[in-house]
């Protein structure tokens, strides 16, 4: 199974996303655990995509693509924005930041997902999660 998606920067599109892992997780009859892995990063990274990339500017849109190979899941995730430098994120369980709104959704990611990769100036999000 291959696919991929393209929708305008609102966050109401979450839930074509939502519906996009659902199929997927009928098609494989994931165990609970990495549909729950799935489900929560990749609607992290779509989400960061929306606000913090297009800036919820509904003229850009995001990009999510799909694919399976015989041991993993692939999903990349891709948006218009001006990128960010991912290697300079703060800590969210470091005391210092615990009150600090950013960084969460991108360390729920890398916890996650089995692989993570930053590509285009953090522009392009690609997570890998074993079969």
């Amino acid at each position: 199974m291959n696919k991929s998606i393209t929708f305008s920067s609102d966050i109401k599109n979450i839930s074509v996303v939502e519906q996009l892992i659902d199929d997927i997780n009928k098609k494989y009859n994931l165990d609970k655990d990495i549909y729950g892995n799935i489900l929560i990063a990749v609607l992290e990274a779509v989400t960061n995509s929306v606000i913090h990339g297009n800036k919820r500017n509904p003229d850009k849109n995001v990009n999510l693509q799909f694919n399976a190979d015989e041991h993993n899941f692939h999903f990349i995730i891709e948006d218009e924005g001006a990128g960010f430098d991912y290697n300079n994120v703060p800590d969210p369980t470091k005391p210092i930041n615990v009150e600090k709104p950013h960084g969460r959704g991108i360390f729920l990611m890398i916890k996650l997902s089995d692989e993570i990769e930053f590509e285009n100036k953090g522009r392009r999000v690609i997570l890998k999660f074993k079969r």
